[in-house]
């Protein structure tokens, strides 16, 4: 039932269009969910990835800033450690960053 909650939380965290999270897909899947967004009239986005995924976010937001979308920047971007629960109990920290990427108009 636990888990069930977890990932319903973490559903309702995508449904905001403003955020996107990275995880295990190709690079360019998420460069172009940002770049058909931003294209159709927003002005900022958020890429978010923890752990292993840190290095794609990075990937997609230089991608995204210097092939689609040259005229905006990176310029916010946030680094933290969050500590989660494991399955056994113990807690682990873990890496994580947010990238914001916004139009210059």
């Amino acid at each position: 039932m636990e888990e069930n909650n977890q990932y319903e939380v973490i559903e309702n965290k995508s449904d905001d269009e403003n955020y996107i999270y990275i995880g295990k897909k190709p690079s360019m899947n998420y460069v172009l969910i940002i770049n058909s967004r931003m294209l159709n009239g927003l002005d900022e986005m958020t890429i978010k990835a923890r752990g292993k995924s840190i290095s794609k976010a990075v990937d997609v937001a230089e991608i995204v800033t210097n092939r689609f979308i040259t005229d905006a920047n990176d310029d916010n971007i946030k680094i933290s450690t969050e500590v989660i629960d494991r399955d056994d109990g113990s807690k682990t920290k873990v890496s994580s960053i947010e990238i914001v990427i916004s139009r210059n108009n």
